[in-house]
């Protein structure tokens, strides 16, 4: 067993949530609709919100950055974040506890380190984000606040922008 399916398989119901579907596409190209930041911002937030990607630097370290704006002119931030682990067409890990400047953060609503995972499966891929946090709490408050709303509609917009 590799090393990251080991802690990728470490699921905490106390502190973690997760979506998970298979799509019907290659892994390859659902790699690239995360990577690829005009493909990112065309599925990444719920429509009609609009996304702008400001920084995606694919490496450990590298920043990740995106902004929301309802009316497509006044934008506010979505993610500031930093990315820790890539391993291409197969897992992308990030967290908002440090920002892309690399300072510590508070993000509101929530900190959390999210782990999107790849893999192959018959009809396609197997998408699973994996969504941590660091407390009971902060998880609670994720899930009242529409995370299972939230990110299905963008699973199902990365579906479709792929299939």
């Amino acid at each position: 067993m590799t090393a990251h399916l080991a802690r990728t398989r470490h699921f905490d119901s106390a502190l973690d949530l997760t979506i998970q579907r298979v799509i019907r596409a290659p892994k390859e190209t659902i790699w690239s609709a995360w990577t690829d930041p005009e493909k990112l911002a065309k599925w990444w937030i719920p429509e009609p919100l609009t996304l702008r990607v400001d920084a995606l630097e694919l490496r450990p370290g590298g920043a990740f950055s995106t902004m929301m704006s309802e009316d497509g002119e006044s934008f506010v931030p979505h993610v500031d974040a930093v990315f820790l682990v890539i391993e291409d067409s197969s897992r992308l890990v990030f967290t908002n506890a440090v920002n892309s400047s690399w300072h510590p953060a508070f993000p509101d609503p929530v900190s959390m380190t999210t782990e999107i995972i790849l893999s192959d499966h018959a009809d396609g891929t197997d998408y699973q984000a994996v969504v941590r946090h660091g407390s009971p709490e902060q998880r609670a408050r994720h899930e009242e606040l529409g995370f299972f709303d939230g990110w299905s509609t963008v699973t199902e917009q990365l579906a479709k922008s792929v299939e």
